[in-house]
């Protein structure tokens, strides 16, 4: 966690460039201009060396992206810059996923000096994508938005930052929380803790609809149907038969010798 701790990006300079930003929408500049500021930003808010860290326009088999971050001579973040009167959509990086995907990359950000989108990518039998973060210096608290763009300056990039970045992320999502939450044993150390503040000894599948529905609509939506997860038992295997007992040679049926393995019951995202 020490990598994205440290505050790094001064609030400061985020608001100096904030209202180069906003202008540059009041003047509808066009992408190119987009790009010289947005690489004097990277310079002057999140530490890179404009010549030697920021790549413009790499290419690879006519796929291009407007910028890639390097460290250490190593690419670390691919960069793909609107115009700032232009709305940003999902699938406005296809064009960095491409390069992403053919270079093992997996992270994308996408902006129009505006709005700052970031993409996690996975690569497996396709390319999929999730929104890391999402920030819009237009609207957002300059005091959070500082804290959330802190994961892109050099020195925690460097650190191995996003990818802690990422694991917290994981790590705190409705789906994992729940996965938590929703097990046999936290819910009876709940049901007990209820019982001591209230008299009454709930039923677990009542405690865990009641918890469900303090949730938002968008995280009962992420995490799908309820269900309670158990640790999975293990099973005393049934002996065979021995030969010159008295056990009935039925009495051990194909289903006993070979139990068909059943999938503990758990919360499915």
């Amino acid at each position: 966690m020490a990598a994205i701790k440290q505050q790094m990006v001064e609030r400061s300079q985020l608001k100096k460039y904030q209202t180069i930003m906003l202008a540059a929408r009041e003047e509808n500049l066009n992408e190119a201009d987009m790009v010289l500021r947005l690489v004097k930003m990277l310079e002057d808010v999140f530490g890179y060396d404009a010549f030697k860290e920021v790549s413009r326009e790499a290419q690879l088999r006519d796929k291009y992206v407007d910028l890639m971050i390097k460290i250490d001579n190593v690419p670390r973040l691919l960069i793909e810059v609107k115009a700032p009167t232009v709305a940003l959509r999902d699938r406005q990086i296809e064009q960095a996923q491409s390069y992403a995907s053919r270079n093992n990359y997996q992270w994308v950000l996408l902006t129009n000096g505006v709005e700052w989108v970031l993409y996690h990518l996975t690569f497996g039998e396709g390319i999929e994508y999730e929104r890391a973060f999402q920030v819009d210096l237009a609207t957002e608290d300059l005091a959070k938005a500082t804290t959330t763009l802190n994961v892109l300056h050099r020195k925690v990039l460097g650190r191995g930052g996003l990818d802690e970045f990422w694991e917290c992320q994981v790590a705190l999502s409705p789906i994992s929380i729940s996965k938590a939450l929703f097990h046999e044993d936290v819910l009876n150390a709940v049901r007990r803790n209820v019982k001591k503040e209230t008299g009454r000894y709930m039923d677990i599948e009542d405690l865990a609809g009641a918890i469900r529905g303090m949730f938002s609509q968008e995280a009962r939506e992420l995490i799908g149907p309820m269900k309670i997860r158990k640790d999975a038992k293990v099973k005393k295997a049934v002996p065979l038969p021995v030969a010159g007992t008295c056990a009935p040679i039925n009495a051990v049926s194909e289903a006993s010798v070979n139990p068909t393995p059943k999938e503990p019951s758990g919360l499915t995202p």
